[in-house]
């Protein structure tokens, strides 16, 4: 799951300090999905609950931290 570890590390790295704490608050429920789970959220295969899906579509749509 080394994709996901990328995207991850990205967004910890350009984008969660300035993140909102709401937003803190997701990232930090999104790691405690197990990896194949999450693994299906960021392909599109399965709908990540609705407190996460924003969230997810934010890393997915700016991985490089291009806004």
């Amino acid at each position: 799951m080394q994709e996901l570890d990328i995207l991850l590390t990205r967004y910890v790295d350009e984008r969660f300090s300035s993140a909102s704490s709401a937003e803190q608050d997701a990232f930090r429920r999104l790691l405690d999905t197990h990896d194949t789970l999450l693994y299906a959220y960021f392909l599109g295969q399965q709908r990540p609950p609705e407190q996460l899906a924003a969230l997810i579509a934010r890393i997915i749509a700016h991985p490089s931290g291009d806004s």
